[in-house]
């Protein structure tokens, strides 16, 4: 019974301020400036002040909820506006570094100076075969521009390889890295000869013919001898030694060399117009 009575008070409480700030509302506009009147109108504000706090915090939110669902399809679209606006700088920041990558590739090819007075054709690689049998490259130029089998192929750093199949369009070129592939090399510090043979895709190439009291050592450079048949010209770099093994009783140090290009990821390369001199 006492809970009831409370109820019925505080309803009763609250009507009273609500028709109290409804009639001083009424006499505002007819008071015009009076000290009493002022101060009756503060008191009764700083009474209802808690139930205008209550209700604010009830009526605001109900509020936003309703504002938010009315403008919810605008703020959907602003937010799929800002996504492609981003994905395009995305793309855009990735195109200008690949454009810049492509013409520092492309000004690695200007200068060779290891081709000395030889003509070249400019080319780029269309298609790459990668397998334990054939490991090759086909590049966008063929006998209408001058290719011929046989031909060297050079990079920015080095050797490539060379032409063994050629059309008016196009031609292949058989990498260093082939099984099949054989280069006469000089070890440039240890001055000596010796053939760099292929051992697979992203394997290094291996040296053979050397003397078991050969002086080479990690680092070394090789470069093309222009030995062995006269198959490429003197002096292309081949690739630097990464590995010397010297097993007792062996008849010759086992010599791993890194190619000096990076043969996975070709995309210009110069053919050289040059043919061993009969």
């Amino acid at each position: 019974m006492a809970v009831y009575r409370r109820s019925h008070r505080a309803r009763y409480t609250l009507l009273l301020l609500v028709l109290t700030a409804i009639t001083l509302l009424t006499l505002d506009e007819r008071a015009g400036t009076n000290k009493w009147f002022d101060k009756v109108k503060s008191t009764t504000a700083d009474a209802f002040a808690p139930v205008q706090s209550a209700t604010s915090k009830v009526v605001n939110p109900v509020g936003d909820f309703f504002n938010g669902v009315i403008h919810y399809g605008d703020l959907k679209h602003e937010n799929a506006r800002l996504r492609d606006q981003l994905q395009a700088q995305r793309a855009a920041s990735l195109q200008a570094a690949e454009s810049e990558r492509e013409l520092q590739a492309l000004k690695d090819q200007q200068k060779l100076d290891f081709v000395g007075d030889i003509p070249t054709v400019a080319a780029s690689v269309v298609f790459v075969t990668a397998s334990n049998f054939d490991l090759a490259v086909q590049i966008d130029r063929g006998t209408d521009a001058g290719v011929a089998v046989g031909m060297p192929v050079v990079s920015g750093g080095g050797l490539v390889g060379r032409v063994v199949r050629v059309s008016r369009l196009r031609s292949t070129v058989v990498l260093i890295t082939d099984p099949s592939s054989n280069v006469g090399v000089t070890l440039v510090k240890a001055n000596e000869k010796a053939v760099a043979e292929g051992n697979g895709p992203g394997k290094p190439l291996r040296l053979n013919f050397l003397d078991a009291k050969s002086q080479v050592a990690e680092g070394d450079t090789a470069v093309t001898s222009g030995l062995q048949g006269g198959r490429y010209p003197q002096g292309i770099p081949v690739g630097t030694v990464t590995n010397v093994k010297r097993p007792l009783g062996a008849v010759q140090p086992e010599v791993e060399v890194a190619p000096i290009v990076d043969l996975r990821r070709l995309e210009f390369v110069k053919v050289l117009q040059w043919a061993p001199p009969s």
